[in-house]
């Protein structure tokens, strides 16, 4: 197993980074000089639309392709003059299949086994573990050519793991997935995390970098638009408010007034929303659902002695993120779920 450097005899180096990553092809710059830092153990997601350099990003990382510029670390070793450490310490599962169809599931995991120069008895260990860990056990003496996509995705992963890495670049792992096969997906991924993995994850779906990732960066131009939590980067859109719901008609007016005598900070306005009068009157404010403003609306209702039957908070989503940051360059295939 692979270890890590330490950089100053008590904190370990980050499980990845990058300071001013660049790559061009001719006059087409594709990374611009991109910084990134991601921590041992946790699970980063990287989204773009197409053509932003995200599959380029792990080509450099993962030593496939010389970046022109910039350094980066993997597993404490430099992907430019340490790639056979960089290499040893990692697994990479592309956008398209390293499945070979034409043979069985095992062999495909035997052959990975001698790629990495085991016994032929540890190889047959590891195999038949991974096939067991992955649910293939009772398809592995079958073509791989006739597993389903989910399958074929999953033997892939296992594949992956036959060197016990401990860093995983996913580059799209669940691309063209149904969705109980991309959920079985997410599940593999949180226990490979579980178990001490970082995962440095690429994809076309927000709904899985919202589950999934610990941060978040968002590629746009060859850059970093911006990177953070997923909470995070949903506040840096304008949109988010809380909502009051009334059924006394007299309490909706009592808040409203208290409310707009009392302007919240970082959220002026207020709207006030027209219903029917024997269905709940609601009320909605700016805000940008954190605790601060929160407490401040409770504590106007408290002064006003008015207490609202329903509250909930509303932020942007990912999706939001990802059009407000990238100009809407790109067209989600899957409402609410798909971008790259």
């Amino acid at each position: 197993m692979p270890t890590y450097s330490q950089s100053d005899g008590h904190a370990p180096q980050a499980a990845v980074s990058a300071v001013g990553l660049r790559k061009s092809y001719g006059d087409k710059t594709v990374l611009a000089g991109i910084d990134l830092t991601i921590p041992a153990g946790s699970v980063f997601a990287l989204l773009g639309p197409n053509g932003a350099g995200k599959t380029t990003t792990v080509q450099i990382l993962s030593t496939l392709i010389a970046a022109d510029g910039g350094q980066a670390r993997v597993a404490g070793h430099d992907v430019a003059t340490s790639p056979d450490g960089v290499r040893a310490a990692i697994g990479v599962t592309g956008q398209f299949s390293a499945v070979d169809g034409l043979i069985t599931g095992e062999e495909n995991m035997l052959l990975m086994a001698d790629l990495h120069h085991l016994s032929k008895r540890e190889g047959r260990r590891i195999a038949a573990e991974l096939l067991e860990r992955f649910a293939l056990t009772e398809a592995a003496k079958k073509p791989a050519g006739t597993y389903s996509g989910g399958m074929r995705r999953r033997l892939d992963i296992a594949m992956t793991l036959v060197g016990d890495p401990r860093i995983i670049f996913l580059d799209e792992p669940t691309t063209g997935l149904d969705p109980r096969s991309r959920h079985n997906m997410w599940q593999i991924i949180r226990e490979l995390v579980s178990g001490g993995v970082t995962v440095f994850l690429t994809t076309q779906y927000l709904e899985e970098a919202d589950e999934l990732a610990d941060r978040i960066a968002v590629l746009n131009d060859g850059r970093i638009a911006a990177q953070g939590t997923a909470d995070e980067l949903k506040r840096l859109i304008p949109g988010g408010h809380v909502r009051l719901r009334f059924t006394d008609p007299a309490a909706h007016r009592r808040a409203a007034s208290a409310l707009r005598e009392a302007p919240l900070p970082q959220a002026p306005g207020l709207a006030a929303e027209d219903a029917p009068a024997d269905e709940a009157l609601s009320l909605r404010i700016p805000s940008d659902g954190s605790q601060r403003e929160l407490r401040s609306i409770l504590d106007r209702l408290d002064s006003a002695g008015v207490e609202a039957d329903e509250l909930t908070v509303h932020t942007p989503d990912l999706d939001d993120v990802f059009f407000a940051l990238t100009g809407g360059t790109s067209t989600p295939h899957q409402p609410k779920e798909a971008v790259r």
